[in-house]
């Protein structure tokens, strides 16, 4: 497989931002077709993100997709902003696009007027409309139908509504592509909160209302962990309002080490307290056993996590070389990565990091210069899971040698 192709632009007008992108990508292919062995296969998938400045003209910008490459099928979103290897777009006019050559046969888009059918994907990239019923039931049950049961994607996020793409403009539900398990890739899950509590486990709870903690009433627990009082509405608001609760499944592992959050935790915000019950209420349905952490928003937190994942990526390319003849495959295993795709936090990026684009240049600095676009959505999606404040890294791989 030779790697993708990708290209990102911003301009007031999205047929020259449009313009600017093709013209990056058919720079690109015609790179390729020099070089291309005989038998290698054409772009046969397209990836389109593009800022919620162009969802008044997304239908017609799909279409002039489809007129530039004919036979290409495309899935993709809105976002906030939109990101590219090394750049972010936030809140600007922008369009990121990726090309990949996949076999017809590695993939599926799906959506909910085209359901999955046939061979059952391995994995699978969703987006979805945030605004739609059951929203998290319907991601397990996606997850469910899949090999692996790990699907990676986010929410779309706009001003203007939440469109995604697959092979036609969507409006609600969810949409997207599935691969087939003989696509190699690898995905990672970084978090952005850290945490200012000890980790507790959720002893009685009704819905969204956690009523106790270690058998303790909840808002006391809450109050002790921030150092605050409701007597003082002065000094608790401002950090009560910069609260959020990390959340794991009784089962899972909250933290992977002391002051980090483990990949399997939910941060959701807090958002309501019940003094007559000492209950507090979060944004998400709540179990007794359940573990439970508050958090704050944290960037050094965020880059030092982010900086994780990278190098556990690089970690796990690494044994593909070991011993293996130079001649075989690259020596730099980095190399392997045919393409990635970024999907971060609306509530991260540059501005959160310290920098403009300062987290798509962690990405760049620990990957290199690969073929990456993104966007920044509404949520996260990741195993079975929705997630906030987070980010999700996944790299589509070169297979191995012979």
């Amino acid at each position: 497989m030779i790697p993708f192709i990708h290209a990102h632009a911003t301009h007031p007008d999205w047929r020259m931002a449009l313009a600017l992108a093709a013209a990056q990508i058919d720079a690109q292919r015609a790179a390729h077709a020099r070089a291309q062995k005989a038998g290698a296969p054409a772009f046969s998938l397209g990836f389109v993100y593009f800022s919620d400045h162009y969802s008044a003209h997304v239908d017609a910008l799909l279409a002039e997709l489809n007129t530039r490459w004919p036979g290409i099928r495309w899935v993709g979103s809105v976002g906030v902003g939109v990101a590219a290897s090394g750049v972010e777009y936030i809140d600007e006019p922008a369009l990121a696009l990726m090309l990949a050559p996949l076999a017809p046969e590695s993939f599926q888009v799906f959506s909910g007027a085209r359901p999955l059918g046939g061979k059952e994907p391995y994995t699978a990239l969703v987006h979805a409309d945030p605004g739609t019923p059951d929203l998290a039931e319907l991601i397990g049950e996606l997850s469910g139908r899949t090999g692996s049961g790990y699907l990676f994607g986010g929410l779309a996020a706009g001003r203007h509504g939440a469109l995604h793409i697959a092979d036609t403009v969507c409006r609600g539900g969810l949409s997207g592509v599935g691969f087939a398990q003989g696509l190699p890739l690898l995905s990672r899950v970084t978090q952005g909160c850290q945490p200012v509590g000890p980790v507790r486990r959720v002893t009685a709870a009704q819905r969204n209302v956690v009523t106790a903690l270690d058998g303790e009433p909840a808002l006391d627990c809450l109050l002790r962990d921030l150092g605050i009082a409701l007597d003082d509405p002065h000094a608790a608001l401002p950090k009560l309002r910069a609260t959020l609760v990390g959340l794991t499944d009784g089962g899972s592992d909250l933290l992977t080490r002391p002051g980090q959050f483990g990949t399997d935790t939910r941060v959701r915000h807090l958002v309501g307290l019940d003094p007559g019950a000492r209950g507090i209420a979060v944004a998400d349905l709540v179990e007794p056993g359940m573990q439970l952490a508050f958090c704050h928003r944290d960037a050094q937190a965020a880059r030092r996590d982010l900086v994780r994942i990278c190098s556990e990526i690089r970690e796990e390319l690494e044994p593909a070389t070991e011993g293996a003849d130079a001649t075989a495959g690259p020596a730099d295993p980095l190399q392997r990565v045919a393409g990635a795709l970024y999907i971060s936090c609306a509530g991260r990026g540059g501005p959160h990091f310290g920098s403009p684009s300062a987290e798509m240049q962690i990405v760049q600095h620990a990957l290199g210069d690969v073929p990456l676009i993104g966007f920044f959505a509404g949520g996260e999606i990741a195993r079975h899971h929705l997630y906030g404040y987070t980010g999700v890294l996944t790299v589509f791989l070169q297979p191995q040698p012979a």
